[in-house]
């Protein structure tokens, strides 16, 4: 090879360096973009789902007469006081109660135990130590699918502006019920959030809510998640392995103590 052929093939190789670098350059950067929402949360304040609007009853979701107030037509007002009834009676039919059922969404967001956020330039996942759920968010620009089969989680897609996750969910399973008062919505919901670490300890998630089925406007509710000690891990369980909530022939849910009596007449 002459002296211009030389030239001419190194040239080639520092335009391909050149083009290489941002190339290698731009993951990196992606990832450094991301906030740290690194270590164990758990969620904050009780398993009532709207704290701003709940009643003055007390005692916690499932307790009798405990209730909040989210937007529902006059249908779905009826169906809430039948099931407010069924927590007095001991016989709301909560899915949770026979185990092995997801949370789903948004419920998920409402479990008082630990959660893990895994940030990634592509994808969030929300893992949940309560029966192992992984949510996963989509950020990498994908839409919702054309023919979406519903699921618990439902399929969640998100952006980011700044520091703050925005993420919309649809394609969630039908009359999911989100508390232990009894609040149920439709498939039709979609979830809005936005999400960020609004201090060092503080995980906030701000909701919004629509159901044209079963809501006459939004319903907004704003969940916080607090940083745990250094050291803390998820702990691997699931309601299935000791199932201490089984229904009896009425309907009626019981809770057992550790020699399988039930506790309370």
């Amino acid at each position: 090879m002459d002296m211009s052929g030389r030239l001419a093939a190194a040239a080639l190789a520092l335009l391909a360096l050149a083009l290489a670098q941002p190339a290698a350059a731009a993951p990196a950067a992606a990832w450094a973009a991301l906030p740290d929402w690194s270590g164990v949360w758990q969620m904050q304040g009780s398993t009532v789902f709207d704290e701003s609007t709940r009643n003055d009853a007390p005692g916690r979701a499932g307790s009798a007469g405990v209730r909040e107030r989210p937007p529902y037509n006059a249908r779905w007002e009826e169906r809430y006081l039948k099931n407010i009834q069924g927590v007095t009676d001991g016989t709301l039919p909560d899915p949770l109660t026979y185990c092995g059922i997801p949370a789903g969404m948004p419920r998920m967001l409402n479990q008082p135990d630990g959660y893990e956020f895994i940030v990634t330039p592509g994808e969030v996942w929300q893992t949940t130590e309560n029966a192992g759920g992984v949510r996963r968010i989509f950020t990498d620009g994908r839409g919702h699918p054309a023919n979406l089969t519903p699921t618990y989680n439902g399929h969640s897609i998100g952006r980011w502006e700044g520091d703050t996750l925005v993420v919309e969910t649809v394609g969630m399973v039908a009359d999911s019920i989100i508390d232990r008062t009894g609040v149920q919505l439709s498939d039709k919901r979609k979830v809005v959030e936005r999400i960020r670490r609004i201090d060092a300890d503080t995980i906030e998630d701000q909701l919004t809510i629509t159901d044209p089925e079963a809501l006459t406007g939004p319903w907004r509710v704003t969940k916080r998640f607090k940083k745990q000690p250094a050291g803390t891990y998820i702990f691997d369980y699931a309601c299935a392995e000791n199932n201490r909530n089984p229904v009896d022939e009425n309907g009626r849910t019981i809770t057992l103590d550790a020699e399988g009596k039930p506790l309370h007449d």
